[in-house]
């Protein structure tokens, strides 16, 4: 189960877990950008493999999450990995920030992935499966201009490594990664216009050790080692992809 498959990270995680045969079920808002992720699924997915189910999910709704469950556990009979990929981003600091904003950033970023997983952990308990959040930099770095976005994350970090230690001895493991800035279409969701958005990126470039920001592949090949076998002593990890940023001392 893959949420925010609509665009981006989300999207690309799709396609590439489709590559390798995996039963999906997708969620987003935006049905065209949905089935366009569906039908490429399908484009690259081997020929034996199940039709993804679509399922339009507005996560802040606990009726639509519950239908999501409801929906995917009644087509497929089980669930092995949960990727909680859906979230926003707005900017502001704690003098521009309204109780709205924050409301918004927390009801998506955290309440609603808390809310998925306390639906979905019996069914993941019981195919020994795991849990992948994608969570940010913004998580473990201090950031200005970010503040209700930075909390919301830190808050879905937390969440990652006390759902480990409480859900390892049943065989689930729980991990995130943790990207910086990623070549996606969130910037421009939230209303940066065409030059902001540029600036964001080539200022990135400078801050980071690698000198380049992200695209989502990198992050869905992350996504996908954390869910499969070869990290099965992995639980409680945060994998940034970030080009060393978190490494770094300061950022302005």
């Amino acid at each position: 189960m893959i949420t925010g498959a609509s665009s981006g990270i989300g999207a690309a995680t799709a396609i590439l877990f489709a590559r390798f045969g995996a039963k999906l079920s997708l969620s987003g808002r935006n049905e065209v950008n949905l089935k366009g992720t569906c039908e490429e699924c399908v484009r690259v997915r081997p020929d034996d493999t199940e039709q993804p189910l679509m399922v339009l999910a507005e996560l802040t709704s606990e009726a639509d999450v519950i239908n999501l469950v409801d929906t995917t556990i009644k087509k497929f009979g089980r669930l092995d990995i949960l990727v909680n990929n859906a979230g926003t981003c707005e900017f502001g600091g704690i003098e521009s920030t309204s109780l709205e904003q924050y409301d918004r950033m927390m009801n998506v970023n955290a309440r609603s992935v808390y809310h998925l997983m306390t639906l979905c952990i019996p069914h993941l308990i019981e195919t020994r499966g795991n849990i992948v959040n994608v969570s940010s930099v913004c998580g473990t770095r201090s950031m200005q201009r970010m503040i209700a976005y930075s909390m919301s994350k830190s808050a879905l970090d937390q969440l990652t490594r006390c759902a480990a230690l409480e859900l390892a001895s049943k065989g689930v493991r729980v991990n995130s990664v943790n990207p910086g800035a990623i070549v996606t279409a969130i910037y421009k969701q939230v209303g940066l216009s065409e030059e902001e958005y540029a600036k964001i990126m080539e200022y990135s470039k400078e801050i980071y050790p690698l000198g380049r920001v992200g695209d989502p592949e990198e992050a869905a090949h992350a996504i996908a080692f954390l869910a499969a076998d070869s990290a099965s002593f992995i639980t409680g990890e945060h994998i940034h992809l970030d080009g060393g940023f978190h490494a770094t001392t300061s950022a302005r």
